[in-house]
């Protein structure tokens, strides 16, 4: 049986309440802590999973991105939104590139203020993948 959230209206606490499918909106909830009649479902939030595919689907059409590479700000949008919809926390040097393009900076003056972000180790001599 699903749970459902509410809030009082009257005490403002919040309470859950067990309900089958067949009684929920038939049944008369009341508050678990004053008895009030004066109560309100609170949606909760979910996830839905989502495949590759669903979420390449929903990425931008290639030819709506014509012209981006001149517009920072809109690049450093579309490239936070394409990370938001992966899930995957890329670190803090990507949340500073993508910071600075959103704030109008082009991403040559990134590539020089930010040498580092290059993925190569000048002290060892390695280098970082891309």
């Amino acid at each position: 049986m699903p749970l459902y959230e509410y809030i009082c209206d009257h005490c403002k606490k919040r309470f859950t309440r067990r309900l089958s499918y067949e009684e929920y909106g038939k049944v008369n909830v009341v508050c678990l802590y004053c008895a009030s009649n004066q109560v309100r479902r609170k949606l909760t939030r979910f996830r839905v999973k989502r495949s590759d595919a669903s979420r390449l689907a929903e990425m931008p059409d290639p030819t709506r991105l014509e012209g981006i590479e001149d517009d920072p700000q809109s690049l450093g949008r579309l490239i936070r939104s394409m990370s938001k919809d992966t899930g995957e926390d890329l670190g803090p040097e990507f949340s500073e590139v993508v910071d600075r393009l959103e704030s109008g900076q082009s991403a040559a003056e990134i590539e020089r203020e930010l040498p580092d972000l290059d993925g190569s180790n000048e002290s060892t001599g390695e280098v970082g993948l891309d």
